[in-house]
């Protein structure tokens, strides 16, 4: 059996255009960016002399939809690209193609048009909060989409039945070079104590995989004449929304609490382990999340990796993460915290490298949302066709 090549396809509700692409996730490699394309199939007898366009967008939410105030919609769109693609400005046969795009050239036969967009360096990556469980309504979320349409003219008013709407979504996986492991050690000196308490926690390594347990090590030597009452350790979340606010939000994904009793002059050396998942974070608003398709689960937001010299501010949410190791000190007066941070990254494995095959069985996966449990069909979003061209 030939080896399959599955292709996302959708197509608007007068069946004027359609849209097929080969993936939907395309990877920031910090430096350059997978540049995204895909096969535009168009009716000129539907389109009645009309012009068919393929634009790219990238979009941040901060708000729902129907929560317009006065005309004012929380959304600002942070990139657009616009491509006419049909009547075509260009040969086919002078196009550069993948290997995909060449394969769907030929199924689908002369009225399929190829695009091709290429990403700015310096857009943020699909990212967005954790709504609450009563709360409906697309959310503060960093979201891209393909749009295909036909009109009269780029700027000519587009009806949505001539719209076709898919979203993608811009990831990032964990480098294959990764900095020290993270260590840090404190010295805390306390009144009417004579000698200090001495703190050093440390991981095993910089980068965690979704999944992933954390190690922790924790030593402590208790010189002073205070006892550690309680050891608290949390995996924190720590989300910016630089775009407009700067605001920044901190969530602890996982948190273990010990009741470790250390007297004065006591060494105490413990290995924990912490697990953040998302399973365990369902319910609470504001947890940032990788960027979703089709309303299926995801996973915790992954780190952000900015290259050198990009503006923040243009990047919509900024997601980082730290181990905390924070300890309860008692003494004869009330009692007070020492504690540390352990900054780290929490991500995705890069995934293992497909060579594209000749021989490849492509197989048409339909895109509709009506299809998806519980979901009803989004006007905005059109329809799709049954069955291959």
């Amino acid at each position: 059996m030939s080896p399959k090549n599955i292709i996302f396809k959708k197509m608007s509700k007068d069946k004027s255009v359609a849209v097929y692409m080969g993936k939907r996730d395309f990877v920031d490699h910090v430096n350059s960016v997978e540049p995204v394309d895909g096969v535009v199939l168009i009716d000129p007898e539907l389109l009645k002399g009309k012009k068919a366009y393929v634009a790219l967008s990238c979009m941040f939410r901060y708000g729902r939809d129907d929560m317009d105030v006065l005309g004012l919609s929380f959304r600002r769109d942070i990139y657009l690209s616009t491509r006419q693609i049909y009547p075509a400005l260009q040969d086919k046969k002078q196009c550069t193609l993948t290997k995909v795009q060449e394969k769907l050239l030929r199924k689908l036969g002369d009225n399929a048009y190829p695009f091709f967009f290429e990403f700015p360096d310096n857009l943020p990556c699909s990212v967005g909060l954790q709504p609450a469980p009563k709360d409906v309504g697309k959310h503060c979320a960093v979201e891209f989409e393909v749009k295909a349409f036909s009109a009269e003219s780029q700027d000519a008013k587009v009806r949505k039945r001539s719209t076709v709407h898919l979203m993608i979504r811009k990831v990032q996986f964990a480098p294959e070079k990764t900095g020290p492991a993270p260590s840090m050690s404190i010295t805390r000196d306390f009144l009417m104590s004579d000698k200090p308490l001495h703190v050093e926690a440390s991981l095993e390594k910089q980068t965690f995989y979704h999944g992933e347990p954390i190690h922790v090590r924790v030593n402590i030597n208790n010189e002073s004449n205070k006892s550690v009452k309680n050891l608290i350790l949390s995996v924190d979340q720590i989300a910016t929304v630089v775009l407009y606010s700067n605001d920044s939000y901190m969530k602890s994904v996982d948190l273990l609490e010990s009741e470790e009793y250390l007297e004065a002059g006591e060494k105490m050396e413990k290995v924990y382990t912490l697990l953040p998942l998302l399973a365990n974070n369902k319910k609470r608003r504001g947890i940032a999340l990788d960027g979703k398709l089709k309303h299926e689960d995801t996973n915790l937001a992954s780190s952000s990796v900015i290259k050198e010299g990009v503006l923040k501010e243009v990047l919509g949410i900024l997601v980082s993460y730290r181990v905390t190791v924070k300890l309860i000190v008692g003494g004869l007066v009330g009692t007070s915290e020492v504690g540390l941070e352990l900054p780290f990254q929490l991500m995705h494995p890069k995934p293992d490298s497909v060579k594209e095959s000749e021989e490849e069985e492509m197989v048409f996966e339909e895109f509709k949302r009506a299809n998806l449990k519980g979901m009803k069909e989004d006007e905005e979003e059109g329809n799709i066709s049954a069955g291959e061209p």
